[in-house]
């Protein structure tokens, strides 16, 4: 025979003719040389992969078919989802039992791929995570934790919260408490003007709240030199003479406006004077 119709191995040159081979890079080898040279030791008994053998691989490792279970259970994981933990390959249940979280109420594992609920380093099954009131699944709505249990929105306001005394709804937030008695922020207004109170200075009268405008405007005395309000709310220092008021910077002589405070004064019907001017008269 000769050489160009030989078809011989590429490693130990012995005749294929009749024989199974297996090609590599467009090149033949024998089943003996092909193993020898080029397979895969399986990862759990260290044996080679022969030709005749499936050889499955994860992250550049290989195994037989056989040899390709859970390290924990020992259950096969072909055609099988699985996880990796260390270089060990566990089954999705055994992977779960050891690694995920366990829910707080029922204290079972929370399954990977499963919904669960998750709240400052607490994991519940999302059938698990209920309102301590009702009983009802909270899924994703909102709640509110109170002691060691956690209320839908809806049952902490019947159970815990302030009613305004305005609206008569729940105060879940902020407020404001005036005279013992809770008020939304929104809801806490002048009752002249309808202007809102919280965080502005206000006072009161007949229970009653009013803005330093609204009050001024309606009760505070006037001032006989300007009209306007006196209110010692604002800081102001006024003056009482006979039933009629001042500002003190308002106090002077009618005639020549010199302040009047601290110092004696004349009068003339309605009109008060200094008493240079008043000796004039």
């Amino acid at each position: 025979m000769s050489i160009s119709e030989r078809f011989d191995c590429q490693y130990c040159k012995d005749s294929l003719l009749g024989k199974k081979y297996i090609m590599k890079e467009d090149k033949q080898y024998c089943t003996k040389c092909y193993e020898n040279l080029f397979a895969n030791n399986c990862e759990g008994c260290s044996l080679a992969i022969g030709c005749n053998c499936k050889d499955l691989s994860h992250k550049d490792r290989h195994w037989h078919e056989e040899c390709f279970k859970c390290a924990k259970c020992s259950r096969s994981l072909v055609e099988k989802a699985f996880a990796s933990k260390d270089d060990l390959l566990l089954c999705t249940e055994c992977h779960a039992h050891d690694y995920s979280s366990k829910c707080t109420t029922c204290k079972k594992t929370v399954m990977p791929g499963s919904r669960k609920m998750e709240y400052k380093g607490n994991s519940w099954h999302e059938t698990c995570f209920l309102c301590h009131r009702c009983q009802q699944p909270i899924g994703t709505k909102s709640f509110i934790p109170k002691d060691t249990g956690y209320f839908c929105v809806p049952c902490f306001e019947k159970q815990f919260a302030y009613q305004c005394c305005t609206c008569k709804k729940a105060i879940t937030t902020g407020g404001v408490t005036y005279q013992d008695k809770p008020w939304h922020r929104e809801c806490f207004l002048c009752i002249s003007c309808r202007k809102q109170l919280s965080g502005q200075r206000f006072t009161s009268k007949e229970n009653y709240p009013y803005c330093l405008e609204c009050f001024s405007n309606l009760y505070a005395k006037k001032c006989v030199g300007c009209t306007k309000p006196i209110t010692s709310l604002a800081g102001a220092k006024y003056i009482s003479f006979e039933e009629r008021q001042w500002h003190s910077e308002c106090f002077m002589c009618i005639q020549c406006s010199v302040s009047l405070v601290g110092r004696g004064f004349l009068t003339e019907r309605d009109n008060i004077l200094c008493t240079d001017c008043g000796r004039e008269k």
